[in-house]
């Protein structure tokens, strides 16, 4: 069964997408970037508040799909510049922990200006 989910209080998607998807035991988790959810507008800082802006929206979606950050399997992290993968690492750290996924870090451009950093995010998640 698939199901796609918007929880409440999250970023309202800015495209024709999910905020999640889950597929069985799976979840899915579109990328996520900077926007604050109560404004929807996208934040502006340094990396580490941006990075943490993101990684927020992520937290609360998946509870809002009955998971959690230990839940994460995999995650993709898309960076505007190559100079923050420090700034995003160390704060992408505090929230995984021991739990820490597998991932993917690239440097590309981004559609939307202004963007820094975009994660999306795999969870596994059985039903109880």
């Amino acid at each position: 069964m698939i199901e796609r989910i918007n929880p409440p209080g999250v970023p309202a998607p800015r495209g024709p997408y999910s905020p999640a998807v889950r597929a069985g035991d799976f979840i899915f988790v579109s990328g996520q970037v900077p926007v604050d959810p109560a404004t929807q507008q996208l934040i502006s800082g340094d990396i580490g508040a941006e990075t943490r802006r993101v990684l927020e929206n992520i937290r609360m979606i998946l509870e809002g799909c009955g998971a959690s950050m230990a839940d994460v399997v995999r995650c993709g992290v898309y960076l505007l510049d190559g100079n923050d993968f420090a700034g995003m690492n160390a704060v992408y750290a505090e929230f995984f922990g021991d739990a820490k996924p597998a991932r993917s870090t690239v440097v590309t451009g981004f559609a939307m200006k202004g963007m820094r950093v975009e994660i999306d995010a795999v969870a596994y998640a059985p039903r109880r």
